[in-house]
């Protein structure tokens, strides 16, 4: 992508992907990296599973361009498209999300815990990126969901609400929740070292 292209607007790329089709590969080249590490967070983590649902990422939102709603931001609209495509993954798969081994861990931690919570758990040294990433799989995918889009992919309140489609105020809880759940799976794999 070129310097002028990377500071394009998504909405900027949008509109001359309406007009000129062979835009969209801007599109793919600004989200790809970012969808496969998010995809790969839910547990699609097979290469050629990965590969299989961006493709269809890019292909749906690609046929509903025409659909995109402006008054969202489209980074919200395409990471809802890769959350229904990860979740279709996994009901044609019947598995269950496996997590992935987050090699930001100790970024993450930082944010999840207070301070009283750092205090009684020694997170700099016992926890690691690996039990970071068994603990999200013990927590419930609502949670894990919330967690990943707020702390991995750093988006805000609104985005994770239009990504998931629920109610703004019900992110916070599910993060306060989500926070609790993790806390409490950490711990006991602490205890247990």
């Amino acid at each position: 992508m070129s310097e002028v292209e990377n500071q394009l607007s998504d909405e900027v790329i949008v509109a001359e992907t309406l007009k000129e089709p062979n835009s969209f590969g801007l599109i793919i080249e600004r989200y790809e990296a970012k969808l496969k590490r998010y995809i790969m967070r839910l547990g699609v983590r097979n290469h050629d599973d990965q590969l299989d649902v961006l493709q269809e990422i890019f292909i749906k939102a690609y046929r509903n361009l025409n659909s995109f709603d402006t008054s969202l931001t489209f980074s919200s609209w395409i990471y809802r498209i890769a959350h229904n495509e990860a979740i279709s993954w996994y009901r044609k798969q019947s598995v269950r999300p496996e997590g992935h081994l987050i090699s930001d861990g100790e970024d993450v931690l930082s944010l999840i815990s207070s301070k009283e919570e750092a205090a009684e758990i020694a997170f700099d040294k016992n926890v690691n990126a690996t039990e970071l990433a068994k603990a999200l799989e013990e927590i419930e995918l609502k949670y894990k969901e919330v967690l990943i889009l707020r702390y991995f992919e750093h988006k805000e309140y609104e985005e994770i609400s239009d990504i998931l489609k629920i109610p703004s105020g019900s992110v916070g809880t599910l993060i306060y929740r989500g926070k609790k759940q993790l806390y409490n799976a950490l711990n006991s794999k602490i205890a247990r070292i």
